[in-house]
């Protein structure tokens, strides 16, 4: 007889698609709390930039795996999958739904069904690397997994030299492409029963989302979130620092861009994040997509899975 396995609802999707508000409204009608699944959304004083629930949302329904880091700490999706178990495994104690909820792929990924046994790090190997590409550019270190694992490099921004060097590392100490690797890897390790739902707007409604919210985090003080980080000390070359939002708001801050340039490239790059989200959700497998405005659909979907035995 098979083990009969705990339940847990994931809503993904792309950014600005709705996740939070129909996630909430989900959470009410079924005794559920929220688990982050947010790779910003996990450092403290990073509100504005990651969209953070508001205060009043966190009071409708609890969140979970939020603000649990400092901007300058490390944070990987090992650390993720620990945390977020554990979180999950209290609720379900407690005979409360677990609503996981958000865009990062792979710290969802990685919770539901494990990671791939990966070497660490080894530091002279990627301070090597790193400096290769800080004297060659970015794209010097892109040829150089392009030669070795093309389909990680089709993969990787050709601008990522932090996950390209890994790509690298992984390839010279193991002899082996990390695309295999992750490919070859066999998820056994699946505590869940699981529903993943994505949700999707069309593309026209998603840009245009983008575009608001963009304009909003702007007028509602992103600048300001980040002079007050800068004056934490939690300078731009963190990787925290580095993500959307903040990192634009830095280029105003050190006049390598205007208000205006800032924006619009802001929108451009959630833009380009949202199709690299989406594509990541649809490669994954027993996705159920929604437009985010069907919620009846939604519900009767998480009705039928909830009362499945």
């Amino acid at each position: 007889m098979s083990e009969t396995k705990n339940k847990i609802i994931i809503i993904a999707g792309p950014t600005a698609s709705g996740k939070t508000s129909l996630a909430i409204r989900l959470a009410l009608g079924i005794g559920a709390e929220i688990v982050s699944a947010d790779s910003i959304q996990i450092y403290r004083y990073m509100d504005i930039g990651s969209a953070k629930p508001t205060e009043n949302e966190k009071t409708l329904v609890p969140h979970h795996m939020i603000d649990i880091r400092d901007p300058d700490e490390d944070y990987s999706v090992g650390d993720f999958v620990r945390e977020s178990r554990a979180v999950i495994d209290l609720l379900i104690k407690k005979n409360r739904i677990p609503l996981v909820v958000g865009g990062t792929g792979l710290y969802i990924r990685g919770l539901l069904g494990g990671l791939v046994d990966l070497p660490a790090s080894d530091k002279v190997l990627r301070e090597r690397l790193l400096k290769i590409a800080e004297e060659g550019g970015p794209d010097a270190l892109h040829a150089m997994l392009e030669d070795v694992d093309q389909a990680s490099a089709a993969r990787i921004g050709s601008q990522n030299v932090s996950r390209l060097a890994r790509a690298l590392e992984v390839f010279e100490l193991t002899g082996k492409r990390i695309s295999d690797l992750i490919n070859g890897h066999v998820f056994s390790d699946r505590p869940y029963d699981s529903l993943f739902i994505c949700i999707s707007p069309n593309r026209e409604v998603l840009y245009e989302r983008i575009d608001k919210r963009v304009e909003n985090m702007l007028n509602t003080g992103l600048i300001e979130e980040v002079i007050n980080l800068r004056e934490q000390g939690y300078g731009s070359d963190l990787k925290s620092m580095q993500s959307l939002g903040y990192r634009h708001a830095s280029m105003i801050l050190d006049a390598e861009a205007d208000l205006r340039q800032a924006s619009a490239l802001m929108k451009r790059d959630t833009r380009r994040y949202a199709k690299r989200q989406l594509t990541w959700f649809r490669s994954e497998s027993r996705v159920e997509w929604f437009d985010p405005l069907n919620i009846s659909a939604i519900e009767i979907c998480i009705e039928n899975f909830l009362s499945h035995r």
